[in-house]
């Protein structure tokens, strides 16, 4: 790339001053260069002087003029000139998902003939121009996914012939326009089919004059805002409506009844607002499919009997409406049923989904009801019901499958990948046709949720196929994968496009794959493109030989210098080549030095990753998969090729204690495999980075289950085998690893749950191996958390398994507290330990309980056991400790005395990590010795600080 720049600027250079005349109009070439001088990485074909007869990619002219600039995916960076308003003739414009485009829109941008502008996925930011409303033939406005600020233009009410506006996800604020004394508003758009005005920060009343029977809209989706007052009744008027979303608002007030007037209606999202008064009878609305009032203020009323008679429905969220009474069978037998979610309400009485359920029906979600009692239809075994915190399951040593809150996993039924074991390279691709390739890809996001129903079709791949095929375009296969909501609720599926007869695109296939997949009035999904990063074009080549030819002696000068530069930087590249050869079969080669060969980790059976990879399963390190952090650095999901979910741990760039963790968790996670243990599924080392892949755990840590932050309650029962899986895995690190390994940071934090509550131990980075290639792997540094470190081995600083039985011991403190080990400088171990009467039930620690065993209705048999067996894990010596095993059989016993065989368990594999605290110190003081925490640990804190 670098040595083909230089060749074209300096041949660019003469073409401009041998070239007298240009058939572009000349106001057009002052245009497109001022254009070239303000973006970055401009496609190479940029280098004649006659843009419309020299094929300049993405330039297209009508009698000399340009009439239409696309150029989507491009990698472009810089900002847009205001010479973009000299294009007289300029109808559409598209320079999306060029995230290094930024600044302000310019004001001569209203001087344009524009009838397309999308500026869809850039860096935008500032207000939107007011004289954009000077653009009369607009009829698409796309500038969604952006930063732009202010309010929304009123000039935009002008534009008469538009069709699409979207402006979804900025920052844009202040009212809706509307027209008042003669100045123009939104109102005015009677032809607009698309009001797309989500995810910014909107404000005041939704205005009733925005609405009226003249309009045409299809779509009116306002959600994610900060919208107040009552839903206008003027929404009723507009019969063309298809989907509407005002969710995640404030709106207050009864819902319109003329609402139920929008027969055409399939979508209705009113979710997350303070909507009031009765609920609303939506029985005309029979073409309603997706119906979400979830989290409102509605009266007390009982389960609507309309809901019953809507033959369309798929999707029925009620969620804390204050629904009462008994849920009546009939609902359950509509044909097109999917999902029902009426969780936190006051529904009752016994659940029936009778034998004529639809065929359709998946999952039913009554958390937090008062139904007592379920009617059992073995036809129903395929549905997941979800009866948690119901009388029903309050009973002591429940454990039927409706009792447990699973997640909700939304799949996309993508074609099977039916290829032979290919071995591609580190950053190409198997595609659905077992090539390897650089795909094109992206993220398709459906800002309704229709896409449910076309599992049943022939797929969306073959439908992107033919559109592609139709365009001529040279693409072999797209892959689908990853069907995920996103935070504002928003179905999201990962895209890959496949090049046909090489392994690249040029610029000019990827720029006409963006169009396409853009494409407003096909698709019901907008499409945000990653920077392709691979280029192939075989013209290039050969046009810069052309135009050397008719220079000819004007650059021979030149070219000797080029050819020199040119010789330096083969050598250079050659140079980097050889180093990231001998990288990649030693990527951890600049760790070895020459006093220490055991620098080195030794690895078995763990995948490398590059960063490349890593980039593409994150989805670029995005916002939407960070699931965590903590002192090492970030936690991101991730989503491998063949759609295992991976958690991947990144440590802060160039952090030398990271390094130390990283070469540890590397080494012993590639050793060690048990069902309590999280699972390493590779790494990726390079580039400055490095990263740790773990297989995904769906419900996090313990410490956001017990304070609540999860969402998932615990019962007795459930507590004690999250505590018995906790053990063995220890059990297992301490006697059957080879060599053993002390964990070193036992905490809540670090302790995950998978989709079945099964414990497993995570995050290694302070772990030791009893046989290392240290000099002493006995006597080491003090690391580990506040609050669970074990005394003896703060004060000697002599490191056992028992260190481990210590810090076990706080947590099964805090399993049945839900309180943190050290709160308003008391810790709780010497708590516990003055607060036990063994004469009183339970020791007489009630006040000490978490309230949520207490709530759930448990029957907390063997919590004395419980509590003895912590507080001999909490001995001050560790020789009057017990061991792992011995912990695991009395946690064994304490099940089978619950009435739970707990041998028979079984769980499955899942990782992630999270934060530590690292303590270093040479004090020999107890370290919980006082009543008053602080005064003790005020030295530790200060070489915190200073560390």
């Amino acid at each position: 790339m670098g040595q083909r720049t230089i060749l074209v600027s300096l041949l660019l250079l003469f073409n401009y001053l041998l070239v007298a005349e240009t058939e572009t109009a000349n106001q057009d070439f002052i245009a497109l260069k001022a254009l070239m001088d303000s973006w970055k990485d401009v496609p190479l074909s940029w280098s004649g002087s006659d843009p419309c007869d020299d094929g300049w990619d993405g330039i297209k002219c009508t009698n000399s003029h340009v009439t239409s600039i696309v150029l989507p995916s491009m990698g472009l960076t810089g900002h847009l000139s205001g010479d973009i308003g000299l294009l007289s003739e300029l109808d559409t414009l598209d320079l999306s998902y060029n995230k290094g485009l930024t600044g302000s829109l310019p004001q001569e941008i209203g001087n344009l003939k524009l009838s397309n502008l999308f500026l869809v996925g850039c860096s935008f930011i500032g207000p939107i121009p007011d004289n954009i409303g000077s653009l009369q033939q607009l009829v698409f406005l796309s500038l969604n996914s952006n930063r732009f600020s202010g309010k929304i233009p009123a000039s935009i009410g002008n534009l008469s012939k538009l069709t699409w506006l979207d402006l979804t996800d900025n920052q844009l604020e202040g009212p809706i326009p509307v027209s008042s004394g003669g100045a123009p508003g939104l109102d005015k758009l009677l032809n607009a089919k698309h009001f797309h005005l989500g995810m910014n920060k909107l404000s005041g009343t939704i205005p009733p004059q925005l609405f009226s029977s003249e309009m045409t809209l299809i779509h009116v989706l306002l959600d994610r805002n900060q919208l107040t007052g009552s839903i206008p009744s003027t929404l009723g008027l507009v019969q063309s409506l298809e989907v509407v979303r005002f969710d995640s608002n404030s709106l207050t007030g009864p819902v319109p009844l003329n609402i139920n007037n929008l027969t055409k209606v399939s979508e209705l999202y009113l979710s997350n607002n303070k909507l009031m008064g009765p609920l609303p009878n939506l029985s005309g609305i029979k073409s309603l499919g997706y119906l979400d009032m979830s989290n409102n203020s509605f009266d007390p009323s009982e389960f609507p009997p309309w809901l019953t008679t809507l033959g369309s429905l798929t999707t029925l969220k009620m969620e804390g409406t204050q629904l009462t009474g008994q849920i009546p069978v009939s609902l359950f037998s509509l044909t097109n049923l999917q999902t029902v979610v009426l969780k936190h309400n006051d529904l009752n009485g016994t659940l029936d989904i009778g034998t004529g359920y639809g065929m359709k029906l998946h999952r039913i979600e009554l958390q937090d009801n008062k139904i007592d009692s379920l009617k059992q239809h073995d036809e129903v075994s395929s549905i997941k019901i979800i009866l948690v915190n119901n009388p029903i399951c309050q009973e002591t040593g429940t454990t039927e499958s409706y009792c447990f809150d699973l997640p909700f996993n939304i799949t996309y039924a993508a074609p099977p990948n039916i290829c032979l074991p290919v071995t591609c390279s580190s950053d190409q691709i198997l595609s659905p046709k077992c090539k390897c390739a650089y795909p094109f890809m992206g993220i398709l996001t459906f800002r309704t949720l229709s896409f449910l129903d076309w599992e049943k079709d022939a797929g969306l791949e073959k439908s992107l196929m033919d559109e592609f095929k139709e365009d001529h375009l040279p693409v072999d296969s797209v892959s689908l994968s990853n069907l995920t909501m996103n935070q504002f609720q928003y179905l999201e599926l990962s895209l890959q496009v496949f090049p046909s007869g090489q392994d690249y695109f040029n610029r000019t296939e990827i720029s006409s794959i963006s169009c396409l997949l853009s494409n407003l009035t096909k698709h019901p999904f907008y499409f945000i493109a990653y920077t392709y990063g691979h280029y192939e074009d075989p013209m290039e080549s050969s046009k810069s030989s052309h135009i050397a030819f008719i220079t000819g002696a004007a650059v021979g000068g030149s070219v000797v210098l080029v050819l020199l530069l040119l010789a330096g930087i083969y050598a250079f590249h050659q140079k980097k080549r050889a180093e990231k050869a001998i990288a990649k079969s030693n990527p951890f080669g600049r760790w070895v030095s020459k006093d220490s060969e055991c620098m080195t980790p030794q690895l078995k059976g763990i995948k490398q990753f590059s960063f490349v990879e890593i980039q593409k399963y994150t989805r670029n390190f995005s916002q939407d998969n960070d699931i965590g952090s903590g002192g090492y650095g970030k936690v991101y999901r991730g989503t491998l090729p063949d759609r295992q979910l991976v958690a991947i741990k990144r440590a802060q760039k160039d952090s030398k204690q990271g390094r130390i963790e990283f070469k540890a968790e590397l080494e012993l996670l590639s050793r060690v495999h048990h069902k309590n243990l999280v699972s390493l599924v590779g790494f990726c080392f390079e580039r400055g980075e490095q990263m740790l892949v773990y297989e995904y755990v769906p419900n996090g840590t313990l410490h956001d289950t017990i304070t609540g932050k999860s969402g998932i309650r615990l019962d007795w029962i459930r507590r004690l085998k999250v505590a018995l899986g906790a053990a063995r895995g220890l059990a297992y690190l301490h006697e059957h690893a080879n060599p053993p390994i002390i964990h070193r940071d036992i905490k809540p934090n670090n302790i995950l749950l998978d989709e079945h509550l099964n414990a497993k131990v995570a995050d290694f980075g302070l772990s030791k191996p009893m046989i290392d290639c240290e000099k002493d792997h006995v006597t080491t540094q003090v690391k580990g958390t506040l609050g669970y470190l074990d005394p003896e081995y703060y004060t000697s600083q002599q490191l056992t398994e028992k260190s481990d039985v210590y810090s076990f011991g706080v947590v099964m403190l805090e399993l049945i507290t839900a309180r943190k080990p050290i709160e308003r400088g008391k810790y709780i171990v010497k708590v516990v330990r003055n607060s036990i009467d063994r004469t009183k039930d339970l020791y007489g620690l009630h006040e000490f309980l978490d309230p949520v065993i207490i709530n759930l209705g448990s029957t907390l048999k063997g919590m004395e056991k419980f509590i003895d067996l912590s507080l001999m894990c909490l001995e001050d010596s560790s020789a009057d400790r017990p061991t792992m095993n011995e912990v695991v059989k009395e946690l064994e016993n304490l099940l089978h005395s619950a009435g739970f065989n707990a041998t028979a368990e079984s769980s499955t594999a899942a990782s992630t990590s999270s934060s530590y605290d690292e303590i270093t110190t040479g004090s020999s003081q107890h370290l919980y010795s006082n009543e008053s925490f602080d005064s003790s640990v005020v030295p530790l804190q200060q070489k915190i600080k200073a560390k």
